[in-house]
């Protein structure tokens, strides 16, 4: 190759690179800049936050937890779902989920509580126990003890052909530590035992325990579930219904009241078919605030 040509190839691609540069970094940026100024636009483009007054508090895109310093629900507010983003959730500089699934079943007992790590089935149900009692309606799921653990046995003793424990030698209630009573007095013939902390019982089968409860229960999933990104501002017409009463009676106003605000900031399905009708706790929260400010 003639050093011309080589030249002229470096030429262009360096005029390629100037002109990208200006219309990619430059003119690009500017363009977008200039049309998220547009009204009706520029909210939306600085964040959607909210203000009281001239103060910004929050942004309608972003939920918020509206508890006390040692993380206990404030009785007058609305409660937002739970949130796995950052220590004390909402974090919007660490949002994620818990990344627990389904078989997250069995807990990590330990003598030191700093040591306890629940799984995805003690974290739903110890919630669902929180709201239920936090609200007074009954927070009994599907395999979940009264004292809110998951209702999972080990049953130890020889496998039949199909892996199944036909005549076990000892089931133990892994979630429920001793000198925990278990939820359950006999299983196959054989005494329930608590679990001992720090001892393994995965040689035996786990077996999770469905009870008694409805599969219907009035405490909903967004209320025991974080979201994906651990940041969702919304929750749901039928968890907001079961708070209105608490809200009510902390604010010293109607639950009719209550329930008018909450149907003003519930939104329907995006397009009229696209997920599900919601309610913006920020929103709502400082609505009551300005309508109904709490005495307590």
């Amino acid at each position: 190759m003639r050093i011309s040509s080589w030249i002229r190839q470096h030429l262009a691609a360096l005029r390629a690179l100037l002109v990208l540069t200006a219309i990619t970094g430059i003119l690009y940026p500017l363009a977008v800049f200039a049309v998220a100024q547009i009204p009706g636009l520029h909210d939306k483009a600085d964040g959607s936050l909210v203000k009281v007054g001239d103060t910004v508090v929050g942004s309608r895109l972003i939920g918020q937890s509206f508890t006390s310093a040692d993380g206990k629900a404030l009785v007058q507010y609305f409660q937002s779902r739970p949130s796995a983003a950052g220590s004390a959730g909402y974090d919007p500089t660490a949002t994620a989920a818990s990344n627990l699934g389904p078989e997250s079943i069995v807990d990590t007992l330990d003598a030191d509580p700093a040591n306890v790590k629940l799984s995805l089935l003690s974290t739903v149900c110890s919630r669902s126990k929180e709201v239920g009692d936090r609200e007074g309606v009954d927070g009994a799921r599907p395999f979940c003890t009264e004292d809110g653990v998951g209702a999972v046995l080990s049953v130890i003793g020889p496998r039949d052909a199909d892996g199944q424990v036909s005549h076990p030698t000892q089931v133990v209630s892994v979630n429920q530590a001793c000198p925990a009573v278990p939820f359950l007095g006999h299983y196959k013939g054989v005494q329930v035992q608590c679990a001992t902390p720090g001892e393994d019982y995965s040689m035996g089968r786990i077996v999770p325990i469905f009870g008694d409860a409805s599969v219907d229960t009035p405490v909903p999933s967004d209320a025991v579930t974080a979201s994906g990104s651990g940041l969702d501002p919304h929750i749901s017409p039928r968890y907001a219904d079961i708070q209105v009463a608490r809200i009510a009676k902390a604010r010293t106003i109607t639950e009719d009241q209550v329930r008018q605000l909450v149907a003003a900031h519930t939104d329907g399905r995006t397009l009229g078919f696209l997920g599900e009708p919601r309610v913006n706790v920020v929103e709502l929260n400082l609505d009551l605030d300005q309508r109904y400010p709490f005495r307590g």
